[in-house]
């Protein structure tokens, strides 16, 4: 047992596992970092990198047989050939929903790193403050100032590509260059910030793509290959595999060990703390376990929050961290696929460099300020203008050499945006172990109970008629506003379910990202969100990361973990 035993134990490879594991070993403890998936390494594994639709079997699309192994993937059409080994096995890890829930997960080393939409924003204080001004949920236990510093340190790192623009209700950060608006973005813009004077903003993207190299890192600055989903060769955007493995690798502190299916926390009820973890081998189905001083439990929000459900059960009858009742609640994601597009005249002679990985981005300007709203907080945009390409359809030219030629010239340009909006705390939002059902390896399976509200519905009202004013106000013709199905999860920003707060007889964890019931243990990834703010939350959770693993290095010199 003694070669089983780590200083720090780090569950997950993800966003935030990845950050834990580079933190905690470049402070010097050694680490044993636990994925549940196969290994994939940087560049080498990145097997579709290099490929267009037309060199898959299928040209990317879906069969019939993918539709049936990934019933959920299918729902926002995002499955193809080019990710399918990317994606959780649904049949052999599934879940109950009680009401619908689109859960999208990746069970490999890196985790959604290597899928993430890359969108890097910080939360301000009219986030952090929310919750306490407006008698929701439970008071967020820190505030800008506590996790600015550490926004600071990621994103440095990391490298985050945008500009710096004075905005309360979107703090500046430590930018690289941007990637550049075209040039109906640019007049777009400029025509939004007049016509509602200087209240709306039209701003380049804050992307986690490098667009300057980290020779230090090894990592080359973005191709504008728009391939980010397959993976990276040129290290370009911010991954586990890019940039925190390779430096907790390097340190020699690390140990990773790929198909540990984590079961549960062992949790030592004499001494308040947890002792260590046992797994399972995916690959052989033994049991082995592992003990440490300190863990990180960085699985994604709802793994994270299932591993705390399933460990301690004979002291807590919910799990360890429930002893406040809110162990699994308070489910939160981004609603979105509601916005407009339009039509833009002129520009003929006006094309792009290359396929960005991003657009432009629109901050929140409802409920900010002044303005005041049936509803509470608010919502943001993302989108983009380009020409239409060779896939476009030429009514006029059907066949023959004309359509051919006629697909070498690009089309007409368009523009569009699609807003994401905040979803309130709601305690009844929940997730559960299901009493009967059981995945491939004899663990229970998680109950998605999670709805929209009233809140949220009347949001998307606004959300879909003032992208629609935007446009409209910015000269774009035959402005069409779309409200597309979504569902929770689908907008993969699942949070909450074991919230930080001030007092653990409402939250799951402290202020320092610490389960109350057992402080060696810390929940760093989205389960630990108190509340949601309207913008991606990726950021976030990396800040959350660096800061609680410099707490728990601390707390273990100083003898209190």
């Amino acid at each position: 047992m003694a070669d089983n035993h780590y200083d720090a134990i780090v569950v997950g490879s993800g966003i935030t596992g990845g950050w834990a594991a580079k933190e905690l070993t470049e402070k010097g403890l050694k680490v044993l970092m636990l994925e549940r998936g196969r290994n994939i390494e940087h560049v080498k594994d990145y097997v579709n990198a290099m490929k267009e639709p037309w060199d898959f079997s299928h040209h990317n699309r879906p069969t019939q047989a993918m539709k049936a192994a990934y019933p959920v993937r299918i729902r926002d059409g995002g499955l193809g050939e080019n990710t399918l080994d990317m994606w959780a096995n649904e049949k052999d890890c599934p879940y109950t929903e009680t009401k619908r829930f689109d859960w999208y997960r990746g069970y490999h080393v890196g985790g959604r790193s290597l899928l993430w939409g890359r969108q890097s924003y910080r939360l301000s204080d009219l986030d952090f403050e929310a919750n306490l001004k407006e008698g929701i949920a439970t008071d967020w236990p820190i505030r800008y100032a506590d996790i600015a510093p550490w926004y600071d340190h990621v994103e440095r790192f990391a490298g985050i590509a945008g500009t710096r623009e004075g905005l309360d209700v979107l703090p500046d950060g430590q930018f690289l260059p941007p990637i550049p608006l075209n040039i109906v973005e640019k007049d777009v813009a400029a025509r939004i910030q007049k016509a509602f004077g200087g209240t709306r903003h039209l701003i380049h993207s804050r992307t986690a793509n490098i667009t300057e190299p980290k020779t230090e890192q090894g990592r080359v600055n973005c191709q504008y290959r728009n391939k980010c989903v397959l993976g990276c060769p040129f290290g370009a955007y911010f991954s586990t595999q890019s940039a925190t493995l390779p430096a907790a690798m390097k340190t020699g502190n690390l140990t990773l060990r790929p198909f540990s299916i984590v079961k549960e926390v062992l949790y030592d009820k004499d001494r308040k703390r947890a002792r260590g973890v046992e797994i399972i081998d995916a690959e052989n189905g033994q049991t082995y376990q592992y003990t440490a001083n300190v863990i990180f439990l960085n699985a994604s929000s709802f793994n994270s929050t299932w591993l705390l459900m399933n460990s301690a059960t004979d002291i807590w009858d919910g799990g360890l961290g429930s002893s406040s009742g809110q162990l699994g609640h308070n489910v939160m994601d981004h609603h979105f696929r509601v916005g407009a597009s339009g039509r833009v005249d002129g520009y003929e002679d006006k094309y792009y460099f290359g396929r960005r990985p991003c657009g432009f981005y629109i901050p929140r300007f409802r409920n900010v300020g002044a303005d005041k709203r049936s509803y509470l907080r608010g919502f943001g945009y993302q989108g983009g203008a380009n020409r239409r390409g060779w896939s476009r359809e030429v009514a006029e030219l059907n066949i023959g050499a004309e359509l051919k030629d006629a697909l070498t010239q690009p089309g007409d340009w368009s523009i569009g945006m699609t807003a994401f909006g905040e979803m309130l705390p709601y305690h009844e939002n929940r997730i559960s172990l299901d009493p009967e059902r059981k995945d491939k390896w004899g663990l229970p399976i998680l109950a998605m109970d999670v709805a929209m509200r009233e809140n949220e519905l009347a949001m998307r009202k606004d959300m879909g008629a003032d992208a629609a004013e935007m446009l409209e106000a910015a000269g774009v013709l035959d402005v069409k506003v779309h409200d597309d199905d979504y569902a929770p999860g689908m907008g993969i920003h699942e949070m909450g379910t074991a919230r930080m707060g001030r007092a653990r007889k409402n939250s799951v964890l402290n202020g320092h990202n610490q389960v109350w019931d057992a402080p060696n243990v810390y929940v760093t990834d989205g389960a630990a969100m108190t509340s949601a703010s309207c913008v991606n939350p990726s950021l976030t959770y990396m800040a959350m990361t660096a800061r609680a693993a410099d707490h728990a290095v601390r707390e273990l010199k100083a003898g209190n973990l």
